[in-house]
């Protein structure tokens, strides 16, 4: 195997006509402008929101569709800064929720895609790290960090008998799953699940309770929005750290008649449950502001509003029936980018992304630099007084929302997933699918990744290629690119040219 891993990585230098021996830096230092000390409040709350394959469309205030109205995030927005251009580290929920939570790469500690949970016990979480810093931790909604059913690599080496006898992952004795929970990896109050049965150690009603599973026949958006108000309540008189995943519109589509009574039926069936469940969501939002404003906390918290990755759209957004899960169309949209979740390509991993704190972040600005969802991690830490920031993947965000936003061109961002390679650097986007498929986008232009203008700029890719080699030399798994296979092939030729010759 070995020989063969080697024999793949040469076909692709070939390939694509570089050399993976030049030295290039894998996280520069960007350079941050020289401004005064704005003077922010020590220790302010922070709240991370990070819902569930929502396409960059579907957000009223990105402008791009009609047909939903989400009143209380776009207000997150016209209160505070959206930034049009913000990704995240994967198109797939683990391995975008592994960076998120640690603040690296995820593929530094090997989870580059939903089989490789659990994420490993000593990689240091934004819990933690809040916790040392005096804070009160949540968690609730979707984790998706513990082992699962999908966690043969680790059962396979940690519990080989119970992985050769083909048992379902809840067979596994509790105990060898507990430490991956949230409330064993820094989070003091957690309400984590899916769609009925939940690990919780606190009530609704904000009062404590042993850790242990619960089942819930409330409709999960409306839960876990009520779980998080309740995790204020509890922590209003504390520096808190919030990180709230609401399970959606992720499949399977489900809503309440309360939110299905807002929107139009003259509409694809999945379209109009994934609006509801949006709408199911913005209320949630709007629950959470309206608690922090009750206890008089909204000029010190800071709110992160992202989505985890690109909607799924099935090549064609297909209505399929609403029981039908896999690769189906979830009903949200990714206008007006390329491509959906699984993809490298805009539409698998840039995001909504909006932050407010009011009285102290400007309001109603648009960023159009990129930026990632490490860069959420890497601010809110400084903000919180985390002087020990040099293991983290992210830059700081300050110099941007504080008017200058240039340094931001001046780093690169990375994705590897699935037989693909991309950067981002600046105006420039790199991207390989398989060994066959290589472009370069002008992401400032107007064609965007509808035009490859990688034989009018070979110099640019060339310099790219190199730095994103180094950097997934750095990774913990090997990455040799091969053929993708060919359904997920076809999809690249759906969306983008096929290759030539």
């Amino acid at each position: 195997m070995r020989i063969i891993s080697v024999v793949i990585s040469v076909l692709f230098l070939v390939a694509c006509g570089g050399s993976s021996e030049q030295s290039v830096p894998s996280r520069p230092e960007p350079p941050k402008p020289d401004l005064p000390d704005p003077g922010y409040p020590d220790k302010p709350n922070v709240v991370i929101i990070f819902t569930d394959d929502q396409g960059y469309a579907d957000l009223g205030i990105q402008g791009s569709r009609q047909d939903l109205k989400t009143p209380n995030i776009d207000k997150l927005a016209s209160l505070g800064t959206r930034f049009s251009h913000g990704y995240v580290t994967s198109p797939q929920c683990t391995p975008s929720r592994a960076g998120l939570v640690s603040g690296q790469y995820q593929q530094r500690f090997g989870v580059d895609e939903n089989r490789f949970t659990p994420m490993p016990l000593d990689i240091d979480t934004i819990g933690s790290r809040f916790q040392r810093l005096g804070y009160k931790t949540g968690m609730i909604g979707k984790w998706h960090l513990e082992v699962m059913g999908n966690s043969s690599e680790w059962l396979e080496k940690n519990h080989p008998d119970f992985y050769a006898s083909n048992q379902s992952i809840e067979k596994l004795p509790l105990q060898y799953k507990r430490p991956f929970f949230p409330d064993e990896r820094g989070f003091d109050d957690v309400f984590w699940g899916y769609e009925r049965r939940y690990w919780t150690n606190f009530e609704l009603d904000g009062s404590d309770k042993s850790a242990s599973y619960q089942i819930k026949e409330q409709y999960r958006l409306d839960l876990t929005a009520q779980a998080a108000g309740a995790f204020i309540e509890r922590n209003a008189e504390n520096p808190f750290l919030l990180y709230f995943a609401p399970y959606g519109p992720h499949v399977p589509l489900e809503a309440t008649e309360f939110y299905l009574s807002r929107i139009p039926e003259n509409m694809p069936t999945r379209r109009r449950y994934a609006l509801a469940m949006m709408a199911a969501i913005d209320d949630g939002v709007g629950m959470i502001v309206d608690k922090l404003e009750k206890h008089g906390l909204m000029d010190n918290t800071i709110i992160f509003f992202i989505s985890d990755n690109g909607a799924p759209l099935g090549d064609d957004m297909t209505d399929a029936p609403l029981d039908k899960r896999g690769e189906a169309w979830n009903g949200s949209r990714n206008d007006p980018l390329i491509g959906e979740k699984g993809m490298l390509t805009d539409g698998g991993i840039r995001v909504p992304y909006l932050v407010q704190w009011q009285g102290h972040f400007p309001a109603g600005k648009v960023i159009d630099k990129p930026v990632s969802s490490l860069d959420a991690v890497y601010t809110a830490l400084e903000l919180a007084g985390e002087k020990s920031l040099s293991d983290l993947d992210g830059v700081s965000l300050l110099p941007a929302l504080e008017g200058n936003a240039d340094y931001l061109d001046e780093r690169a961002l990375y994705w590897r997933f699935w037989m693909q390679r991309a950067v981002r650097k600046g105006k420039w986007k790199y991207l390989q699918a398989g060994i066959r498929r290589e472009f370069l986008f002008d992401m400032e232009s107007q064609e965007g990744e509808t035009l490859n203008v990688i034989d009018l700029h070979p110099a640019v890719a060339d310099e790219l290629r190199q730095q994103l080699l180094q950097w997934s030399n750095e990774m913990q798994r090997p990455d040799p690119i091969v053929e993708i296979p060919a359904p997920f092939g076809a999809r690249y030729d759906h969306y983008l040219p096929p290759p030539q010759g």
